[in-house]
């Protein structure tokens, strides 16, 4: 098993390729890994320098006089494998792989060579790193095999003198946005652990570094920009771990438009899978997503100064010394999610004490500069966040000047320490760096942007309620298959149509009365007089999938004759439609009564495999886009939490005098249904129940169309 550890916090290093000139990547390397206080060895490796950085250099890796834990390499590609393979006899345990052309290049050599990078490193059982990556920094030991310009100032200490709780672990798979949050993070007084940055992965991946930092008690949040996901079975396990630690994982994920899947693509070779399947299990996780830079760096800035009392809601109470920041920080908490509600009359009550009679405590509480300057704005949050009706405080201030912080930083700092709730400062100035400092110091996060803000405390609010539910969620019984439900898929072809696909259902439950697939006429009017009420027609082929676009289905069908004429109509339009289909008759079934549409299904992703999906049918789809996605399988709890992020889940809960729909036979579905595509999950690659008519409650629902396709043997 690779050693991650001899990789991220070695004994000792050797640089294979330093350079002595500092314009060079060769060089400007072993500059910044000298400058910071590195306590373990360093061994520069070169053919033509005999010392580097002031340090002696060896020819070769043999050479150095002790085994050495990690080697960096930053020399031409087609030299890296013969390099690699001398590392591994002489007994290096780790690796990290700066060059690129390797397998991000579309043609060429560069695949080949990568091959042979995982295969050495698999031979040595060495912890390697990269290729084309940007290297590392191991913050803690002072280690940066890097040549990230994030930290090549050596009069900028890596680390905050007073933070050493809520830890970041950055690990990107592009190297300039791993250090990128560093560098955003550092000056608002972040402490982090590590940044690691991973390339292509062509041994290990991203979320075997999350993994290894889990069990590292100095991280506690982990920073991730990702192109694809390697091993999707690593990264359920390891989500799963930092859910139950309470270890948030806040990522971006680039590659949800096409043309930012060919850049996933070109620059490491990635393969983005679907985005809907990504955030699917993102959201089953409890991963955090972030827009951009700068709110991925304030959503970990909240979770490291209060990730050990999260918002228990979002009622947020607002303090302020500006009426106007005040209400424009209101609509932007509204806008993220949260809500502003009026205070209750004691808490305004013990505010207005000490507001002039042009302030007001209702929510936001403006304190006017002169409540700012007699009481601080440490009473004011003390007081808000003593209300039952917050769940969290944010003071609106301008940070320009350290001095009125200074001057409360006693009381300041007893309050971050007492206080059960979370209290955030947001500057609607730029901040004098003093100013981060000092209320670093005391215990406070301070933004800059009104909508991060708002919105770090919206995603911790909902990743407490998200952990909170997974914690106490039983698991997924899993139930014996039912083997008829094995033999029926043996049975049939690549394609199930309608009747084929609801014999498989009904081993999961699904209760389709009255129909009866007829192979003539004389059957079909049998059908339809056992029917009471009209009934439908339709074709039933596995070479025709869209019915009524080829206009193979009759609704509303009532008495003999008319069914018996739509049976020859249908059959021979089906004929004219494709004159080769294997036409096995027509399905005979009841009409189906009134219900909102919706669509039920199962597509299998690369990545992930199975994939639920459910959607709000006709317009809401077709238009709106309006479905969501989950893994399979899920509980009850997990198919009502799918449906409440559907944006028009209202129409099902009844609006405009309408009463509400079955829910509960829709839920019902939505369990059996994934449990199916779980169960064989070998042998199905799609679902497709659309659509579905979902009554009123208590009337339950109609499948009115069902198909299934198998996977082929080579998919």
């Amino acid at each position: 098993m690779p050693d991650i550890g001899a990789l991220l916090s070695p004994s000792s290093v050797a640089v294979i390729g330093a350079s002595t000139d500092e314009a060079i990547l060769r060089g400007r390397i072993m500059t910044i890994l000298t400058s910071h206080g590195y306590a373990g060895q360093i061994y520069p490796i070169s053919r033509r320098h005999d010392s580097v950085a002031g340090l002696k250099a060896y020819t070769r890796i043999a050479d150095v006089p002790e085994r050495v834990d990690l080697a960096v390499l930053i020399i031409p590609a087609e030299f890296v494998p013969d390099a690699l393979t001398q590392c591994g006899a002489a007994g290096v345990r780790a690796a990290q792989i700066i060059t690129s052309g390797f397998a991000e290049e579309v043609s060429g050599p560069g695949g080949g060579l990568q091959e042979q990078v995982r295969k050495i490193a698999q031979k040595y059982d060495m912890a390697v790193c990269g290729p084309n990556s940007e290297g590392f920094a191991n913050i803690l030991a002072s280690l940066c095999p890097t040549f990230s310009p994030a930290v090549e100032q050596p009069e900028l200490p890596l680390q905050s003198p007073w933070r050493n709780t809520g830890r970041i672990g950055v690990v990107a798979q592009s190297g300039g946005m791993g250090f990128s949050f560093f560098d955003r993070g550092r000056p608002k007084e972040l402490p982090f652990s590590y940044i690691v940055t991973t390339g292509n992965e062509a041994c290990l991946n991203a979320f075997q570094f999350v993994e290894y930092m889990l069990d590292d008690a100095q991280t506690n949040i982990f920073l991730m920009f990702l192109e694809d996901i390697k091993d999707p079975a690593r990264f359920a396990a390891v989500a799963e771990r930092a859910l139950r630690a309470g270890k948030p994982i806040v990522v971006t994920k680039i590659g949800h438009s096409q043309a930012g899947q060919r850049a996933a693509a070109s620059h490491t070779a990635a393969l983005a899978g679907a985005y809907r399947s990504y955030r699917a299990m993102f959201e089953r996780y409890g991963v955090i997503e972030g827009r951009d830079i700068e709110e991925i760096v304030d959503i970990a800035a909240g979770f490291s100064y209060w990730g050990d009392r999260l918002p228990a809601g979002k009622r947020v109470g607002i303090v302020t010394g500006s009426g106007g920041a005040g209400g424009w920080m209101a609509d932007t908490a509204v806008a993220a999610g949260l809500r502003v509600p009026t205070l209750d009359p004691a808490t305004r009550a013990l505010i207005d004490a000490h507001l002039p009679s042009y302030g007001t405590s209702q929510n936001p509480v403006d304190g006017t500069a002169g409540a700012i300057r007699t009481v601080g704005y440490s009473f004011l949050c003390e007081t808000v966040a003593g209300s039952d009706e917050v769940d969290a405080v944010i003071a609106i201030t301008s940070a320009r000047q350290p001095g009125r912080f200074e001057k409360e930083f006693d009381n300041l700092s007893q309050l971050s320490a007492r206080i059960g709730k979370p209290v955030m400062f947001c500057s609607y100035t730029m901040p004098d760096k003093e100013a981060v400092a000092v209320l670093s110091r005391a215990g406070y996060p301070l933004f800059t942007n009104m909508p991060n803000c708002a919105h770090s405390l919206a995603r911790m609010a909902d990743y407490r309620a998200h952990r909170e539910r997974f914690m106490r969620a039983p698991a997924i019984a899993k139930i014996p298959r039912p083997p008829e439900a094995g033999a029926a898929l043996a049975a049939v072809g690549d394609v199930l149509c309608e009747y084929q696909a609801k014999q498989v259902l009904t081993c999961y439950g699904l209760d389709a009365p009255g129909e009866t697939l007829a192979r003539d006429a004389d059957a079909a009017v049998a059908a339809a007089n056992a029917i009471a009420g009209p009934v439908v027609l339709k074709v039933q082929s596995p070479d025709i999938l869209h019915k009524t676009e080829a206009g193979v289905v009759a609704l509303g069908l009532e008495g003999a004759a008319a069914v018996r004429a739509s049976y020859d109509e249908l059959m021979t339009r089906a004929a004219r439609h494709d004159p080769n289909a294997d036409l096995h008759g027509v399905l005979v079934q009841p009409m189906a009564p009134p219900g909102h549409e919706i669509i039920l299904g199962v597509n299998r992703d690369a990545a992930f495999g199975p994939m639920l999906i459910v959607g709000l049918g006709g317009i809401h789809v077709e238009v709106l886009g309006d479905v969501a996605f989950s893994p399979v399988p899920l509980s009850a709890d997990d198919a009502r939490q799918l449906l409440d992020r559907l944006r028009g889940i209202k129409l099902l809960h009844g609006v405009r005098g309408q009463p509400p729909a079955d829910i509960d036979a829709l839920v019902d579905l939505m369990v059996r249904v994934a449990r199916l595509a779980d169960d064989w999950r070998g042998k199905i690659a799609e679902i497709d129940l659309n659509p579905i008519l979902v009554h009123d409650r208590g009337k339950g629902l109609s499948v009115v169309d069902a198909l299934i396709i198998k996977r082929k043997e080579n998919d």
